[in-house]
């Protein structure tokens, strides 16, 4: 028990910087959706180009955030040495990007659709080199376990992120208003893309000032063993973190390719920005991730370490329905963080929430084959969910629009899901509690097919029953699976 409170107590402050910093964030999604109109398409600019972005990030860390856990935490394991290792690697894959991209860049521009602003694509090929080279440093921190660095370099990201948004979009447009000559020497009102990325760079190099100091530990190595060693570990990862990223984004990437024209753009916008609704699953996974990963390889010698494995996914899924179950019934709250021009996409928003429970129990189910060093099989699997991912989106958003998108993500998920369960069950069987599990995923379907029967009216009297709902799921959970008098800190009140 001790080493779930050490999971719990890491994932608190991990989620402080993911779920507290994403909150933050929220800011900038009213802010961006009522500055700039669904009908305008501009919104689906800056989806389409954080889409690419990722997907070229997960290219070039190359798997080896991962990588540098497994082999870091191997018997008699040189941190310095896996380290260096790694930052050699993906270091120089992304000074191949940037030499590739800056010396073509109009042909690149024009491929992806922004040949009359390189600029797009300059800056933000910047960022994702800066950022590939940040997730082996922050894997660093970490390994070290030393989650309050990494949670306060993450908030410092987002809080500049947020101020410097605020004077883009706010007080110069204000300042334009009052005085269009002067101001408009420097800011242009029309070009709001191009100030979203631009503050994302700057940002994103602030922090990589801040991670010089560990930079101490890097020593240049040519160990050619551990490399080749490393990278058999990691090409597997990098298929799969791949087919994983294009699960996340390649509808966002081809949405305008299959709905082309000014309508594409818009629907694109609109879809866009009703995912960052549903992003407190999103801040979930990746706060239980990044305690996460630490944990099953620094447990993965111990002989009762299935048992903790099971509680752990079994601890996520109740958590991941809880979150959704706190989306829904408080959607007439939510809404209002997306201007009303973007309100008709909400319907997307219970299929996208579920298509991410999907992915963090597959992400858990995953550790089989990455302790077991058989990493193809995720490649196999989040290859074959991306497949379906892709016919779904090909066939049916040209006649069903951004719906088909959220059914695409939940069909490829479950691939994903099912099957990572089924061979790991056979290679490497961990004894989850289905039965518990079942009545969970009951009990939260129920609630939620229950809310969507009020016949209220009014919003408040609708949420006020919702509440009611949610307190009852709280109830069960810490009747059946939560002692409080086990939970860190809040056993204090129990002595």
């Amino acid at each position: 028990m001790s080493r779930l409170q050490g999971l719990f107590k890491d994932t608190v402050i991990y989620g402080m910087s993911s779920i507290v910093g994403r909150f933050l964030n929220y800011l900038l999604v009213p802010l961006y959706s009522y500055s700039m109109t669904a009908a305008s398409g501009n919104y689906g600019i800056v989806t389409n180009v954080y889409a690419w972005t990722a997907v070229l990030l997960t290219l070039l860390t190359f798997g080896f955030e991962t990588t540098f856990f497994r082999f870091s935490n191997k018997d008699g394991a040189d941190v310095s040495k896996v380290f260096s290792m790694a930052l050699q690697v993906v270091g120089a894959l992304c000074l191949f990007f940037l030499f590739a991209v800056l010396g073509h860049i109009n042909t690149v521009s024009s491929a992806l659709g922004y040949g009359e602003n390189p600029e797009f694509v300059v800056i933000m090929s910047v960022v994702v080199s800066l950022d590939a080279m940040q997730a082996i440093v922050f894997g660093l921190l970490r390994r070290q376990k030393r989650p309050w660095k990494f949670a306060g370099l993450k908030l410092l990201f987002i809080v500049f992120n947020i101020a410097l948004n605020l004077i883009a979009f706010l007080l110069l447009p204000w300042l334009y208003e009052k005085n269009p000559v002067e101001v408009g020497r420097f800011f242009d009102p029309d070009n709001q893309a191009y100030y979203i990325f631009l503050i994302n760079l700057v940002c994103t190099s602030l922090v990589t000032f801040f991670l010089i100091p560990e930079l101490r530990l890097f020593r240049f190595t040519a160990d050619k063993r551990l490399l080749r060693d490393m990278l058999a570990y990691s090409w597997p990862l990098l298929l799969l973190g791949v087919a994983g990223i294009l699960n996340l984004h390649a509808d966002k990437i081809i949405y305008t390719w299959l709905v082309p024209g000014q309508k594409g753009q818009t629907e694109l916008s609109i879809y866009g920005a009703v995912v960052k609704v549903a992003a407190v699953m999103a801040m979930l996974m990746q706060a239980f991730r990044f305690a996460y990963e630490p944990f099953v390889f620094g447990n993965s010698m111990d002989k009762d370490s299935k048992l903790l494995y099971a509680k752990a996914m079994k601890f996520f899924i109740i958590v991941s329905l809880l979150a959704f179950l706190a989306v829904m019934f408080y959607m007439d709250i939510l809404r209002h963080l997306i201007a009303p021009d973007y309100w008709v996409g909400i319907k997307v928003i219970p299929f996208v929430m579920l298509a991410e429970i999907f992915m963090g129990i597959y992400f858990n189910l995953s550790f089989w084959y990455k302790l077991n060093d058989e990493t193809y099989w995720g490649a196999i699997f989040s290859f074959l969910a991306c497949a379906v991912l892709f016919a779904v989106n090909i066939i049916f958003v040209p006649r069903y629009g951004y719906m088909a998108c959220a059914a695409a993500s939940l069909s490829g998920y479950a691939v994903a899901m099912l099957l990572s369960y089924f061979v790991g069950q056979r290679r490497n069987p961990i004894d989850y509690d289905l039965r518990g599990i079942g009545r969970y995923v009951f009990l939260a379907a129920l609630l939620f097919a229950v809310s969507q029967m009020w016949p209220f009216e009014n919003s408040w009297a609708r949420m006020g029953c919702n509440t009611l709902l949610l307190a009852l799921y709280i109830v069960y959970f810490v009747k059946k699976d939560l002692p409080l008098k086990q939970i860190p800190y809040v056993n204090r009140f129990f002595k």
